[in-house]
């Protein structure tokens, strides 16, 4: 856990996070891989979903509660996943789908979205020559979260993309990208984003979680701390496999 402008933080694993403000608890893309395994608080206000490869039906069932919002990208289809998922609409909860364009309230959060995919020219392609994460795919999340030291913490997980247009524009305090390659920007794509950000803290997240993802974190940290830019590392303990 981190401690973050009056937030508290957490990387549960692979693309999880839980954030704490001022009477508000946010998760991103909740649960697979055991992430989650013997974890189940049931407190979450708001979940967000970025796309196929992370929505986790199980996972939200953890963290949420009737109270909960989940909001879900668009292009998330359960009968495409080749996992055992319910559909979104057959969760517990307030189901709210979005487009990459979004810009909403959930109680005291401020939700926007924003486009995420691989360049379709890029390094992130299947054999068949397609992006793994096409646009239109899934989105990323840019949170303005309330602290307990009275402030608007806005964090910002890209999702599983590339670095694009777009994103060194965007006002963040606390930055969490994708550092493992493979399916997404790398340690190095990341950190030149992060010093194009200027973030307040920089927190990674997306590695390590199997083979695929498997990355030089110290480096990173290493990398940005050396282009003037705070950042703090906050591993989870996994020793897990499967593929994207």
């Amino acid at each position: 856990m981190i401690r973050h402008d009056g937030l508290l933080v957490s990387w549960l694993g692979y693309a999880t996070l839980r954030i704490e403000g001022a009477g508000t608890v946010a998760y991103t893309d909740p649960g697979r891989y055991g992430v989650l395994d013997g974890y189940e608080p049931h407190d979450a206000d708001l979940v967000c979903v970025t796309h196929d490869h992370h929505y986790d039906s199980d996972g939200i069932r953890r963290v949420a509660n009737e109270d909960t919002t989940v909001v879900v990208y668009e292009g998330v289809d359960s009968h495409r996943i080749d996992r055992d998922v319910e559909r979104p609409s057959d969760l517990p909860c307030e189901v709210r789908t979005v487009d990459s364009e979004a810009d909403f309230a959930v109680g005291d959060v401020v939700v926007r979205t924003f486009p995420a995919y691989n360049h379709p020219d890029g390094e992130h392609l299947r054999e068949n020559g397609d992006p793994v994460h096409p646009e239109g795919f899934g989105c990323g999340y840019h949170l303005t979260v309330p602290s307990s030291w009275g402030r608007e913490v806005r964090v910002f997980w890209p999702g599983d993309t590339d670095v694009l247009d777009g994103h060194a524009e965007l006002d963040v305090s606390l930055f969490c990208p994708p550092i493992g390659g493979s399916f997404t920007m790398d340690r190095h794509g990341a950190a030149a984003l992060a010093a194009a950000l200027d973030p307040d803290l920089t927190l990674p997240i997306h590695y390590d979680t199997f083979e695929a993802l498997e990355t030089d974190a110290p480096a990173f940290a290493a990398d940005v701390a050396g282009r003037g830019v705070p950042v703090v590392l906050d591993e989870p303990v996994s020793d897990r496999a499967p593929v994207e």
